[in-house]
């Protein structure tokens, strides 16, 4: 590599690194502002105020940094309601109840109890809302072009994400699936650009937590299981309830293995929810946790080390947002190819290749 390369390599990676200390020094700051008030502070408190939802998207202390979100209510006796979140604060941003409701613990109820159904724009609906204009502008632009016929090389947004979209046709679609993969395919990009544009936001100061909610996780999962279920042909179902190889004793007398394989179509989605969830979570968790131990000990000696340490993990989950997208389209891939495999297909390729390569010879 020759100098002038390593100048410019070396210049690249200080302007990502000041980015990300610059990012981490906003988190920095709204840790210091919530101990800032006289009261203990409290780390599990702080953690558990940014991993969560809200009625408002809170950036930065000041009268214009929160953004207050639309509130929608319905009740039998009252009907369809809606409102700012703001109402629900004074001057002082202290919580106060508004038209006979009230914030509890992130929760809308009414004041003296009563059913009360809220369907309001959170924060993580409102990020997920921002990912899918975000997604709509990316691939409409890229798809534009394409329609145009363009035969030229890829250019600027296109050159980076068409790489990543045959990667997901050729490396995931293709060897999982099978001859049918076409028509999973915008279900598994979707899902691939989904998770990972809402990991990359949710490592944002101030963003929202979308992809560690267990809601959304659930919803990703729920929607793989219902295209499984509902694409499974007569050899996945007869997988299930009549395994190959296995003594029949075990599918009539002792229904082990069948019972095992009914139970395992649930376990499927559920380890898929889990599994984003918990990463996720767990790596904003880390985060804070580190910065917390600056204002825990009291100390500014701590700061380097918390700092350095929190930088570290600020790269990692970088990566393993890219790394969750990957894995949750791999395993849908993985469930949709076992659903819509096709063993006697299979064999008809195999006599195929075979007399290519007679013919070949």
């Amino acid at each position: 590599m020759k100098v002038s390369e390593t100048a410019q390599y070396l210049c690249k990676v200080l302007k990502i690194s000041l980015l990300v200390v610059l990012l981490l020094g906003l988190n920095t700051a709204k840790v210091s502002a919530a101990s800032s008030e006289g009261e203990p502070f409290s780390a599990g408190d702080m953690i558990l105020h940014h991993i969560s939802d809200a009625h408002e998207w809170h950036f930065w202390d000041g009268p214009y940094g929160t953004l207050y979100l639309p509130v929608i209510l319905y009740s039998q006796d009252r009907g369809l309601e809606a409102f700012m979140s703001s109402r629900f604060y004074n001057d002082n941003h202290e919580l106060v109840s508004y038209n006979g409701y009230q914030i509890n613990h992130g929760h809308i109820e009414r004041v003296g109890g009563g059913d009360v159904l809220d369907l309001s724009i959170t924060k993580n609906v409102a990020s997920m809302l921002l990912s899918a204009v975000l997604m709509l502008i990316i691939f409409s632009s890229i798809a534009s072009r394409y329609k145009k016929g363009a035969v030229s090389a890829p250019k600027g947004l296109q050159s980076f994400l068409e790489p990543i979209i045959v990667f997901i046709r050729d490396d995931i679609a293709r060897p999982n699936i099978g001859h049918k993969y076409r028509r999973f395919m915008p279900f598994l990009l979707t899902l691939f650009f989904f998770i990972w544009i809402n990991n990359i936001l949710g490592l944002l100061p101030g963003a929202a937590n979308v992809t560690g909610n267990i809601a959304v996780t659930l919803v990703l999962a729920a929607i793989v299981f219902i295209i499984t279920t509902f694409s499974g042909t007569k050899e996945y179902w007869g997988h299930i309830f009549n395994t190959p190889g296995v003594p029949w004793w075990l599918k009539t007398v002792l229904p082990i293995m069948p019972i095992v394989e009914f139970i395992g179509i649930f376990t499927k989605p559920f380890s898929l929810m889990v599994r984003l969830f918990a990463n996720i979570t767990a790596g904003h968790i880390i985060i804070l946790s580190l910065f917390s131990l600056i204002f825990i000990f009291q100390s500014v000696a701590v700061s380097p080390i918390s700092v350095a340490f929190a930088t570290f993990m600020y790269f990692l989950e970088l990566f393993v947002a890219l790394l969750q997208a990957y894995i949750f389209t791999l395993l849908a891939a993985m469930y949709f190819g076992g659903a819509v495999e096709e063993h006697h297909h299979e064999e008809h390729e195999k006599v195929e290749e075979a007399q290519v390569d007679k013919a070949l010879v």
